[in-house]
């Protein structure tokens, strides 16, 4: 039988996450396979691949901080806010400095309200953006509320009438930052959009725990889901009668861990359930336990 765990890949470019799914569904020997938070085909880096029962932490993973390394264009406007697009504009960048690019970077820093790219798999009225866009239908997206933790410049430089910005961005989930790069661009006067992107951190797990797809061809390392549970959320280590009433998908009185997602262990270290804080009760999320 497959462990249940996750699987913490480095994503290659030109593969979507989808693809990684179906790569790792084939090496775990289930199809019992997700993962936390979609990659765009260009991008590379970590890639959360849940496995068997850890499929149900998905979601709760999805919603940590995220980090990047990217490179802004500026001087050229695509499609997509990526070179995936077509080119649809181009505006001489030479006239912007160092300074100004700073400055550009430090508006996009803290709670911001992004708009996310017309080519995305946001729904609207039930339909992917992306597909609407593809059709050629102007697609309006509403903006939503994003944190961009740091958005730091790592090196600039010059080419003629473009301007390529290396940079480090920690931000929320839902950040796209792809939007960053055009709302840059924008902001600067010469439009912008994205040439690289990798992601070097989800939650706790980052590239040192990432292995290719060529390593887990040769050796599978599933993190077990009770080491990925410890990890990622605070622990909460239970008596044998409590550790009963959780694995039945009941109630404990709330510990004071935050209102995050906790997770509750047996008194033999096994995992029992993902539980929320309410008030006076801590209600199970996802129950582990057989």
């Amino acid at each position: 039988m497959t462990t249940s765990g996750l699987v913490i890949v480095d994503k290659p470019a030109d593969w979507t996450s989808h693809d990684v799914v179906g790569k790792m569904r084939r090496l775990a020997r289930t199809r019992r396979v997700g993962h936390a938070g979609t990659l765009d085909p260009m991008a590379t880096g970590v890639l959360v691949v849940g496995v068997e029962k850890a499929t149900r932490l998905l979601g709760h993973l999805a919603l940590t901080e995220k980090q990047y390394d990217a490179t802004i264009r500026l001087g050229q406007t695509t499609n997509t806010d990526d070179a995936e697009g077509e080119i649809t504009a181009s505006a001489s960048a030479g006239h912007v400095t160092d300074a100004m690019v700073e400055a550009g970077i430090a508006a996009l820093t803290g709670p911001i309200s992004q708009v996310p790219p017309q080519v995305s798999a946001i729904k609207v009225n039930g339909e992917r953006a992306y597909k609407m866009a593809r059709k050629g239908e102007e697609v309006e997206l509403k903006a939503r509320p994003v944190t961009v933790h740091a958005f730091e410049v790592t090196g600039i430089r010059r080419d003629g009438d473009l301007v390529d910005v290396d940079a480090s961005v920690t931000c929320s989930s839902g950040t796209y930052i792809r939007a960053l790069a055009r709302d840059l661009g924008a902001a600067l006067g010469c439009g912008g959009h994205l040439t690289f992107l990798r992601r070097t951190r989800v939650g706790p797990y980052d590239l040192g725990m990432a292995r290719t797809i060529d390593q887990l061809a040769e050796n599978l390392e599933i993190l077990p889901i009770g080491d990925a549970v410890a990890a990622a959320f605070p622990r909460r280590d239970v008596s044998a009668d409590d550790a009963r009433t959780v694995a039945h998908g009941g109630r404990l009185p709330a510990a004071g861990l935050g209102p995050g997602p906790v997770g509750v262990f047996a008194p033999d270290g096994t995992l029992l359930a993902l539980v929320e804080e309410q008030g006076r009760a801590a209600k199970p999320l996802a129950v582990f336990a057989s």
